[in-house]
């Protein structure tokens, strides 16, 4: 069954490195929420320079924004972009002086503050549009033959990570035995063999993946330098640093704590590897919180930690849960309570994945709409039902767990001594870690080999004998001889042993198949595994999917020009100080009233609605739904009772708290407040 089994298990492996593949540069996660000037709009005269808003941090370098002219040439001072604050979202040009009239096309390139590249162009035009001969790069970061390669080292990142963090857990909270057991040792140590490399070709990939998009710059020395100054090279580096620490814990658990017979002695390095254990493990988890979705936007110091809680349940559960169909197909006896024990730890990690998963699930979607109508939130949708149906597969393996625990004749084992009948004899004993080989059949001709070979050594001094009595020798000599040991010969005995070890494990294994509760187990958990690689696939391409609360917001921000084009905003704001002439009014002005460039005009006057010359006035403004602010705008004195500012940069449309804070003496001050929409 295993031989059957076992190929599906691998073609649903290749089946989600496909989709993983095939997702390509799907995950742009800072959009364009906002340009001065605008998309496709025409302006008079040509401006100073082209700034662009973004809904989250972004980095950039010296070629992350270009301005092209209509013949194709740059239009800008090909300097590195300046921050023009907003939290780091906001970024411009300067443009050359004396442009031409035409369509001007303005391509970016820049990494969001959640790792993933951002690529895209738009137009505008100076006077009237144009034709343009200004080409934009076909080979986008994020995509072609690096992509791939980096979202498949991505996958294999988050596969190694589940595998060496669920196996290893497995083995000190479930199955301590599983420690000696040849093919649990190689399961955990692939696993950390494999996170490595994946780790290693992601930082060698990063660089291209992130900018150029050649493959020619993997092994280019500067490019890597720099990409080990970002945040992600960071977390890459110090996750191969803890994989160095977890190197040794693997040493340790299958090494020194396999050897020891002490209870004692097991009981406190018990102890301290599994607190070794978890602190390295949440490190690693750790790595991928500090540099992706949960670094960024809303609650990020909450976000990171429930991320690493959730990755963490993730290993437990599936990387558990793979250990044990080793355990069940490759490894000696497992006892029921080692099972009992798993069944225990992965309804615990479904407990935490549940919470932590709909946390995240508001944080990155936000509502309704986005759930339905993104990328993100159909992907999320395809990932919760695969979970659903994982636990309810995992429902049916307790449910058999339960029918071993009241077979007649139980032992408290599960595999090849399984059986309960009797106790193994030497020779089973012997071989209890041999891998399982053969069928039925098999060790039918397995034992008749042995049987036939022992039967023609058993006969070989009988030929002598008769050899002797035809010389003529004397019966009684020919009994002695008959009776003298033959010199036996090492390399048939390990021969013969070798077989007889093989006919026990054949026959065993047929007994252990026969059994309708371990066999609908082993089933249930490998039909697990499969729905389990399914769901880290489609978990990976969610990692470079745009969140769906953010392509709304950008959506919102790009597919709504009336809305910017509804002409300056004006509020009036009453005030008291409390002092001599301390009532007045402020009328403030927001000069086109849309995000991007704005000029900002104040006015104070007193309560006979005359310009009151105030010591000093300040306004700040605030997104409190996008955690923006607040942005103080530099006032300038004009006239009496007249203050203004200009370049006042507002980055995003929303519902921004204006807050005005008004000074009519050295000691009579008050700061009021008021909501306004803006764009």
């Amino acid at each position: 069954m295993a031989a059957r089994l076992l190929p599906v298990l691998l073609a649903v492996l290749l089946a989600g490195l496909a989709v993983l593949a095939g997702a390509g540069s799907a995950g742009a996660h800072a959009a364009l929420t906002g340009s001065d000037p605008q998309q496709d709009s025409v302006v008079e005269q040509a401006p100073k320079e082209v700034s662009l808003t973004f809904s989250e941090q972004i980095a950039v370098d010296e070629d992350a924004i270009r301005v092209l002219d209509p013949a194709g040439n740059r239009a800008d001072t090909e300097e590195t972009p300046r921050s023009l604050g907003s939290g780091g979202a906001q970024y411009a040009v300067k443009l050359r002086a004396g442009l031409p009239d035409g369509t001007f096309t303005v391509a970016y390139q820049v990494v969001s503050a959640d790792s993933h590249p951002v690529a895209g162009a738009f137009t505008f035009s100076i006077g009237a549009p144009s034709e343009t001969s200004a080409a934009v790069p076909d080979q986008a970061s994020g995509g072609g033959a690096v992509g791939a390669l980096y979202g498949i080292a991505r996958y294999l990142s988050y596969a190694g990570f589940t595998l060496l963090v669920g196996g290893a857990a497995f083995v000190l909270a479930c199955w301590p035995r599983g420690a000696g057991v040849r093919p649990m040792q190689r399961l955990v140590a692939f696993s950390w063999v494999g996170l490595t490399a994946a780790t290693l070709a992601m930082l060698l990939l990063r660089g291209p993946y992130a900018s150029s998009g050649r493959l020619g710059d993997v092994f280019d020395l500067e490019v890597l330098g720099g990409v080990l100054e970002t945040k992600t090279g960071a977390a890459l580096v110090s996750r191969l640093l803890l994989l160095a620490a977890a190197a040794l814990f693997v040493a340790v658990l299958f090494g020194a704590y396999a050897r020891r017979e002490d209870p004692k002695e097991r009981r406190d390095l018990t102890f301290g590897l599994a607190i070794g254990g978890t602190v390295v493990a949440a490190g690693l988890a750790a790595t991928w919180a500090m540099s992706e979705h949960a670094s960024t936007g809303l609650q990020a110091g909450i976000a990171m930690p429930v991320d690493v809680l959730h990755l963490l349940a993730v290993a437990a559960w599936l990387g558990g849960l793979t250990a044990l169909l080793v355990a069940l197909y490759r490894g000696p006896a497992v006892e029921r309570a080692a099972v009992r024990r798993f069944s225990r730890v992965a309804f615990g990690s479904v407990v935490v994945l549940a919470l932590t998963g709909l946390y995240q699930s508001w944080r990155q979607v936000g509502s309704w709409s986005a759930l339905t109508g993104t990328s993100y939130g159909q992907l999320l949708l395809v990932k919760i039902g695969l979970v659903a149906l994982l636990v309810a597969v995992a429902g049916l393996s307790r449910r058999w767990t339960g029918r071993l625990g009241e077979a007649p004749g139980d032992t408290g084992a599960l595999g090849p001594e399984g059986e309960g009948a009797s106790a193994p004899n030497s020779t089973e004993a012997a071989t209890d870690s041999a891998p399982d080989s053969g069928d039925g059949e098999r060790s039918e001709v397995v034992v008749a080999t042995a049987e036939a070979s022992e039967r023609a050594e058993a006969e070989r001094p009988a030929a002598g004998q008769g050899a002797e009595a035809e010389a003529g020798a004397p019966g009684a000599e020919s009994a002695a001889t008959a009776r003298v040991p033959v010199q036996a010969d090492p390399a048939r005995e390990a021969q013969l042993r070798r077989q007889r070890e093989a006919a026990s494990a054949a026959t065993r294994k047929k007994r252990r198949d026969g059994d309708p509760e371990r066999s609908g187990l082993r089933r249930s958990v490998l039909l697990e595994a499969g729905i389990a690689v399914v769901v880290l696939a489609v978990t990976t391409v969610l990692t470079t999917t745009e969140p769906g609360r953010t392509e709304e917001e950008a959506a919102a921000g790009t597919s709504a020009p009336a809305a910017q084009q509804q002409g300056p905003v004006s509020l009036t704001v009453p005030f008291d100080t409390g002092g001599k002439d301390g009532k007045g009014t402020v009328l403030l002005d927001v000069d086109p009233g849309r995000s991007g460039d704005n000029a900002l005009h104040v006015y104070v006057q007193d309560a006979g609605k005359e310009p009151l010359d105030v010591p000093e006035v300040k306004v700040a403004l605030t997104l409190k739904a996008q955690e923006l602010g607040p942005l103080a705008a530099p006032l300038e004195r004009i006239s009496e009772g007249h203050w203004s500012a200009t370049g006042v940069q507002i980055p995003l449309a929303g519902s921004w708290t204006v807050a005005v804070t008004v000074r009519t003496s050295d000691i009579d001050q008050v700061t009021v407040s008021k909501n306004v929409r803006i764009g």
